[in-house]
């Protein structure tokens, strides 16, 4: 069974066996926004027709545009080029205008328990006023700022200033050291940093403006001074912070001057509109670039139509903090397009218990709630009696994001969370991508628990090998995008070459997601990690995603992490790292061990068994959720443990490296 043509294989007995499968409530796909197959056929026969009349009826233009795509230079994009508008105007004055001013668009809940409510009006009040201030420190059209915050209102009022302005935001998440802050600053020429003097994470006060601090102060290799002129503070941590004369000036004093008069101009289509590091990278940062109109088409539409939105009753709550893709799409922009009333909180779920979460979801009667597969194993590790004892009938939609969620985690969501009725719309997507391009729609799809299945309507993907060949219905191979969409990237800051070779110098017509990906009989889309997470285990080629869903499979699992590990026999051999479940724990570690190893052969096959299974307490995950499998893999191969400054607990790692070492007899 050995691989010949590039494809990664599909061993598993999930893969092959018949699938328990969901269809969708007859009562929630009655009341859908979408419940009628036509609207992928529609959008397949012109997908341009398509986008624009997204376009038109979901956004205000000033300017109406006349050209829909613009594909002349591949692969430099243009969506709607020849319109205009202001994204703010389309997130929040138009709701006033239309007499929706008294809607929530935030419930905030901070860690220490502290609440506001921010009406759509209020909002815009805020916004309009923090135009002006960054209009008076000098902020104009093209201009880059960047934001370093915590999960508070401010967050996304700086943003919706800055974009108001038709200058573009460089949002830096909050766990980012001073290093990657200032590389960022620099990358995007930044001429005002946004910060606050901390925030609240795990019962204490996390610094950050002492960050930027010695961010700016850094020295760097080739001794420029950092372009930023100003850095605003928000009171939020109360923690003892400097601030220098003529460059660092309070928020709250500095706002206090400006009122909330403010018209919006309208900027082309294609202004920028943010700009986002994608984490994880080494050298220079790769700031992936989006634009306006067409990134707030494809937003509002795939918020609208995957999570169902009923913006005038419904309460949502996508968990992503806005340093992420996530947030920006499904936290700000997507939602507030769509006028929705959303949850926004300023924690961690487990601050000051596990419960926190499930209060809030009966607090605010949320009603459609959007996180991520390592968020959900988490809460599958301290076990269902915590959530079992929290009112969550409101939930009447739950999302998945991140990384492929397991079918037995997607069965747990579905069952504790869900009560047994909620669809699950398990999304797929990427910082580069800018919405979701594969994912149920809650009101047509059977759902099959662990599989993204479709792409959007007027989305186009194909699985292929190597030589870019479509794979046929049952095998692995790469994700593609076939054509381009609204909300694509469009380019690397600064860099378009990076963007070319990154993106598209495997395939040239199509766009390489990196990822792994497998048909299903049916045609389905099931993801198998990241390409660069697939092992060579004595020839084969194999997903360290089926193997994770395999061990998370077993009753006493809550969470897996497996690498591909330098081995002088197999080339690569299977290395997995597991957190058992609290209330279900094996007698030993050691029998633990051997009957894992038993289970994944059980399961998928002698050749898939792990050559080691280390039980841990914790996996290294970054304050996003994402688990960082590199270093999994120096600790697995006995090298030194890189970077792990952006890992939520620094701490994690050397536990786990110890763990190695002693169960290596202590030779690294």
């Amino acid at each position: 069974m050995s691989d010949d043509h590039g494809t990664i294989e599909s061993l598993s007995s999930l893969a092959h066996d018949a699938q328990e499968s969901y269809p969708p409530p007859t009562e929630f796909r009655a009341q859908a926004n979408q419940n009628s197959s036509d609207i992928y056929l529609r959008a397949a026969a012109d997908p341009e027709a398509y986008w624009a009349e997204q376009a038109q009826n979901r956004l205000t233009w000033q300017k109406p545009f006349t050209e829909v795509l613009d594909w002349t230079n591949p692969p430099f994009a243009k969506w709607f080029a020849d319109g205009e508008l202001n994204v703010a105007e389309n997130c929040l004055d138009r709701h006033v205008a239309n007499g929706l001013g008294d809607r929530v668009a935030y419930h905030f809940e901070g860690e220490p328990g502290d609440t506001r409510t921010i009406t759509y009006a209020e909002l815009t009040h805020e916004v309009k006023r923090a135009a002006n201030m960054l209009t008076s420190l000098g902020v104009t059209a093209g201009d880059r700022v960047a934001i370093y915050m915590p999960l508070i209102p401010e967050t996304v009022i700086a943003m919706l200033a800055v974009v108001r302005l038709g200058a573009a935001h460089s949002v830096v998440f909050g766990g980012f050291s001073a290093e990657s802050l200032r590389s960022r600053i620099d990358d995007a020429e930044a001429a005002v940093v946004i910060t606050a003097d901390g925030g609240y994470r795990k019962g204490r006060v996390s610094p950050l403006k002492p960050v930027v601090d010695q961010a700016l102060n850094i020295e760097n290799a080739d001794g420029k001074p950092s372009t930023v002129k100003h850095v605003l503070v928000v009171q939020r941590g109360g923690n003892d912070i400097t601030m220098e004369s003529g460059r660092d000036l309070w928020w709250h004093e500095e706002i206090s001057s400006y009122d909330g008069e403010h018209t919006p101009q309208a900027f082309p289509a294609e202004n920028p509109l943010f700009i986002l590091y994608t984490s994880g990278t080494t050298g220079r940062p790769k700031g992936i670039l989006h634009t306006s109109g067409g990134y707030l088409t494809q937003a509002a539409t795939s918020h609208s139509d995957i999570f169902d939105l009923k913006p005038e009753s419904d309460v949502f709550w996508c968990t992503a903090d806005v340093g992420w893709v996530t947030g920006h799409s499904y936290s700000v922009y997507g939602p507030l397009a769509n006028g929705a009333t959303q949850v926004m909180y300023e924690g961690t779920p487990d601050s000051p218990d596990w419960g926190r979460w499930w209060e809030l979801v009966e607090k605010y009667g949320v009603t459609i709630f959007y996180t991520a597969p390592t968020a959900i194993r988490a809460c599958m590790k301290v076990g269902r009696q915590i959530p079992e004892k929290y009112d969550l009938s409101s939930l009447r939609l739950l999302g998945s994001v991140g990384e492929p969620i397991n079918p037995e985690a997607w069965r747990w969501y579905h069952e504790v969370i869900g009560s047994g009725k909620t669809p699950i719309v398990d999304t797929w997507w990427q910082t580069e991508t800018g919405a979701i391009l594969i994912s149920p729609l809650p009101g047509l799809t059977t759902l099959k628990p662990g599989s993204s299945q479709i792409a959007q309507p007027g989305i186009s993907v194909s699985v292929v090998d190597d030589e870019g060949n479509p794979v046929q219905n049952g095998n692995g191979g790469l994700l593609a995008v076939d054509r381009p969409w609204p909300s694509m990237a469009r380019t690397v800051w600064g860099d378009p070459q990076r963007y070319i070779d990154t993106y598209w110098g495997k395939f040239g017509d199509k766009y390489f997601a990196g990822d792994g990906a497998r048909l299903d009989e049916d045609g389905d889309i099931w993801f198998l990690g990241r390409v660069d997470d697939v092992m060579n285990v004595s020839g084969h080629r194999l997903s360290t995603t089926e193997i994770e869903s395999s061990l998370v499979g077993h009753h006493a699992v809550a969470e897996a992490a497996v690498v591909g590990a330098d081995d002088a026999t197999t080339g690569q051999a299977v290395v997995a790292f597991v957190i058992l479940k609290s209330q279900q724990q094996l007698l030993t570690e050691d029998q633990a061990e051997q009957e894992l190893r038993a289970h994944v052969s059980a399961n998928i096959g002698a050749i898939a068994r792990p050559r080691n299974v280390y039980v841990v307490n914790e996996l290294p995950k970054t304050r996003s959720g994402k688990i960082m499998r590199r270093l999994l893999k120096d600790a697995a191969e006995g090298r030194k443990i890189g970077d792990t400054t952006t890992l939520a607990d620094t701490m994690v790692m050397q536990l786990i490296s110890d763990r190695v070492v002693a169960e290596r007899g202590g030779a690294k």
